[in-house]
């Protein structure tokens, strides 16, 4: 049975409330990070695949196409957080009736997004990808991927915000079984589509949509059961426009995290085509495979903390908050700095998973990790502070680091490719990444200290 979190007025300042705080945290952490490391997991072996039985043509196609793919994931990733941290919020402050509403708002939002995501891709979609430098075989099988994620987006964004809701309603568990599932199915189909039946990257495509209306499906269907603590039925299924601006506002930074990634995977693209050819592009997805399964730990890391802090913000716990924060920080980080090391001590190993035996793909691709993700656990850092800002309801915020993570890298992204050809393409994301820590990271920690002094407040005028 799952526990609900309550806000207890006393403050962590015991070895009992530390535990506690430990065990809420890891009670949400630890199915979000299962869940987005098993969703890593299936994109990886996507490109295992990809790379195997297509070739280095193929994950220039598929990497050329994921910028779009990323935009579609990012609106659903954008009603889960920001409909989920209403839901949280709501739920501290002991409004139910609210956090039904923000659920059957965010249910509209998918809807609407869905449709919008399917006009506009029909139109610009092969644009997007001429834009990147695509031609010949890259493009066809690039423009076929996109095709399919073009009639399914609905559905691309439902498997991504669902589950988030589903862990908002305090099953967690229920919510990376569901993703887990997803994923099953997904693998299984690759294996069908590609290996067998020898469908391409349109193949992979419609394994990722089957496997996601199954999860949209399973998941819609839970919130009407009585196993769902915010059950809806259809006299409940109301659209609050009220709510539905607060939440885009709240998630509006978690698109920006997707955006931000589809924009500088499409600008990497273009610039290892203009310096280089398919070969780097096609060791730019493997790079990019790479770095999912510690990115996607970061952001399972992230997601896991929103519930908890968005509810001790709510309860008005500014001190569970900072201990909370301080927790998710030390697993971001030390994990980071262990996957670079690992990352560096078995770079040909790791590589011959995505390579048909082709020197040349290897060569690059090893170079690439040295390169390019030294630096990476800033990454995780600088998406948990996003996420932190949201959880809090510092909407602003959450979007200035979002919006700034993509900015900052444009000057790098400009002159270092000039200066240092290829391997400047390589080094922009990791140097820009610094730069936008040292400014990040004071950041966080003046807002914790301000929580802290203001629950200090607040417990001295009601003691």
């Amino acid at each position: 049975m799952q526990q609900n979190i309550s806000p207890d007025s006393s403050q962590p300042n015991t070895a009992i409330d530390n535990k506690s705080i430990r065990k809420t945290f890891w009670r949400y952490a630890i199915p979000s990070v299962a869940a987005m490391l098993v969703n890593g997991l299936y994109q990886v072996i996507d490109g295992i695949f990809v790379g195997h039985y297509i070739g280095f043509e193929g994950l220039a196609g598929i990497n050329m196409a994921w910028p779009i793919v990323g935009l579609i994931a990012g609106l659903g990733l954008l009603v889960g957080m920001g409909t989920g941290s209403l839901i949280s919020i709501y739920k501290g402050e002991g409004n139910q009736n609210k956090a039904q509403q923000a659920l059957s708002t965010g249910l509209g939002l998918i809807a609407i997004f869905g449709l919008l995501v399917m006009a506009l891709l029909t139109m610009i979609a092969p644009s997007l990808l001429l834009a990147q430098g695509a031609t010949g075989t890259p493009l066809a099988m690039g423009s076929a991927y996109i095709e399919v994620f073009t009639w399914g987006a609905v559905f691309t964004i439902a498997a991504g915000a669902l589950p988030m809701l589903i862990r908002n309603d305090d099953s967690p568990n229920f919510s990376t079984a569901l993703m887990m599932a997803g994923a099953v199915i997904n693998i299984i189909l690759d294996y069908i589509f590609i290996a067998h039946l020898d469908m391409g990257l349109k193949g992979a495509a419609i394994a990722t949509i089957i496997a996601q209306i199954s999860i949209t499906v399973a998941a819609v269907g839970y919130f009407f059961t009585h196993y769902s603590k915010l059950r809806l039925s259809l006299r409940t299924l109301k659209f609050n426009f009220r709510i539905a601006g607060n939440a885009v506002s709240l998630g509006t930074s978690s698109l920006f995290m997707y955006a931000y990634f589809s924009f500088i995977v499409a600008v990497h693209n273009k610039l290892f085509m203009d310096y280089g050819s398919a070969v780097h592009v096609g060791a730019f997805a493997i790079v990019g495979y790479l770095m999912t399964m510690y990115y996607l730990l970061a952001e399972g890391i992230a997601s896991g903390m929103q519930p908890p802090v968005s509810y001790y913000y709510g309860a008005g716990h500014g001190k569970k908050i900072r201990a909370t924060l301080i927790l998710a920080s030390k697993v971001v980080v030390l994990t980071g700095i262990t996957s670079v090391i690992f990352l560096n001590l078995f770079p040909n190993t790791l590589v011959g998973l995505f390579s048909n035996s082709d020197p040349a793909l290897a060569t690059e691709t090893v170079n690439g990790l040295r390169l390019h993700l030294f630096a990476m656990f800033l990454d995780g850092f600088i998406a948990l502070a996003s996420v932190y800002f949201m959880s809090v309801n510092q909407g602003g915020k959450a979007l200035g680091i979002s919006a700034g993570n993509m900015l900052v890298q444009l000057p790098f992204l400009y002159f270092l490719p000039q200066w240092l050809g290829v391997n400047g393409v390589w080094l922009s994301v990791p140097l820009s990444n610094i730069l936008l820590a040292a400014i990040v990271v004071p950041l966080v920690w003046k807002d914790i200290q301000k929580k802290q002094r203001s629950d200090i407040s607040f417990n001295a005028v009601t003691a």
